[in-house]
């Protein structure tokens, strides 16, 4: 068995690549880059299911990176048991083929229970007086305060945020590494985010990119480095390009104008009751869920949305067979943004009727996905004030409502989920080994048996 380390770097394209990515550049032009054809949607929990199983979310069930749970009448996103991904795992299939494999997999998504020997994952504590500790789940038990112990603590709020940036990716690389060294697996899966914030935030064409570029350069130069050095095989690859948007589609308050979309007072709020919707979205990026409780409005609510300027298509069943997304999970229909646009979450019509965690970073509560999460409301005077303020009522044990993030969607200037039309500002995949990839665009529904081939193939 060949040791085999996988990069992921979130949002890395072809056109990133030159003069800012020395390391990454190295290691394409001694074995090969090639361009990467991704999944509908292209969005983080779908793609990286589909590097794991070989299927697309038809086959894995992955079909966002959180959707409506029918059952519970509740939309759930970012998950991580890995009980929800169907198929065969890449270290299943591994370990078929010799019972002494084992798998590293260092914060890629759908982590816990996943059967993976070794595995790191953000998972925050909830204790009953309603405070929220940030710390990491891992397998084996004792492997996180090992790597607590040597680097420190996970850097949380680097992670996602609005302080969202470099430290998240440095710790999960210097974790990655003291597992690789301690443990020696021979499949090392590791997730580097950072690239994807500011992407989101300025947009690809912003020249502050130029440092994020460098800097995960640089952290994948160390892993490159240090994997090599004991004889591993190395592949970097995305799982998406982000591109350049100027607009939004409020798909709800589109629904809720057609009185298709019910809400129920709370606190003086307005809460989205899923269950009791005629038709609702799950917005994630730019492709939207559209749940339809009665199987007879599907056609009437699908022409209405293809009205609607900056939605591009609406995928019915046939739709979402051709698109790889026909799973029990998948709305009724599955609508995709214009190239240049993208899909808010906001169910209401008056932002002082927003809920209260629609100002505040709350991934779990939010019924849809929400990239402003990304940005301080910037008209917040003092806005380092406002929140050590919030932190002085935590740390004194006052109840406190972090709420500092703004209701602008226009402040968001990068998005992804659809399939990029330009390769060069696509997804990609590079590879140590140029002899084990002979084709010039890799699927995403390959990345499994690539990953395979560099472990047993010579």
């Amino acid at each position: 068995m060949h040791p085999t380390a996988v990069i992921n770097v979130v949002g890395l394209t072809p056109a990133m690549l030159g003069e800012r990515t020395p390391n990454i550049s190295r290691l394409a032009a001694s074995g090969g880059q090639h361009a990467l054809r991704t999944v509908t949607p292209a969005v983080t929990c779908s793609v990286q299911s589909t590097f794991l199983t070989g299927l697309t979310p038809s086959g894995h069930g992955i079909v966002a990176n959180g959707w409506y749970f029918r059952d519970l009448a509740q939309v759930w996103l970012w998950r991580q048991s890995n009980h929800l991904v169907g198929g065969e795992k890449v270290w299943e299939a591994a370990r078929r083929r010799d019972p002494g494999f084992r798998c590293a997999k260092m914060f890629w998504w759908y982590n816990m229970y996943s059967g993976a020997d070794y595995s790191v994952t953000p998972r925050p504590a909830y204790p009953a007086d309603g405070r929220k500790i940030f710390d990491v789940y891992s397998e084996p038990m004792e492997l996180g305060p090992r790597i607590k112990a040597e680097i420190g603590a996970f850097p949380f709020f680097s992670f996602w945020g609005p302080k969202a940036g470099l430290p998240s990716s440095q710790w999960i690389a210097d974790a990655s590494a003291l597992v690789f060294d301690w443990e020696t697996p021979h499949l090392t899966l590791v997730y580097l985010p950072h690239l994807d914030y500011n992407l989101q935030r300025l947009g690809p064409d912003d020249p502050a990119l130029d440092q994020d570029i460098r800097d995960v350069d640089r952290i994948c130069g160390q892993l490159i480095d240090r994997f090599q050095a004991k004889g591993a095989r190395v592949i970097v690859l995305s799982e998406y390009g982000i591109t350049p948007v100027d607009g939004v589609v409020h798909i709800n308050r589109v629904l809720r104008e057609a009185g298709l979309i019910e809400v129920r007072p709370e606190l003086g709020l307005e809460m989205l009751d899923a269950g009791a919707c005629t038709a609702f979205a799950v917005s994630d990026h730019q492709v939207a869920h559209v749940y339809i409780r009665d199987p007879q409005r599907v056609a009437g609510v699908k022409a209405l949305l293809e009205a609607v300027p900056g939605i591009e298509a609406v995928l019915d069943g046939d739709g979402k067979r051709e698109a790889g997304l026909d799973h029990p999970r998948a709305g009724e229909l599955v609508a995709i943004s214009a190239p240049d646009k993208w899909f808010s979450y906001y169910y209401w019509l008056d932002d002082a009727l927003a809920p209260d965690f629609a100002r505040t970073v709350d991934i779990h509560r939010k019924p849809g996905f929400d990239p402003v999460e990304l940005f301080i409301d910037p008209k917040i005077v003092f806005p380092a004030l406002k929140v050590g303020g919030k932190l002085l009522r935590k740390m004194l044990g006052f109840r406190y409502l972090m709420d500092v993030i703004p209701l602008d969607p226009s402040l968001v200037k990068g998005s992804h989920g659809r399939i990029t039309g330009d390769p060069a500002h696509g997804p990609l995949f590079i590879t140590s080994e140029k002899n084990l990839v002979r084709t010039e665009t890799v699927a995403a529904t390959e990345v499994k048996q690539l990953m395979l081939d560099h472990l047993f193939e010579d």
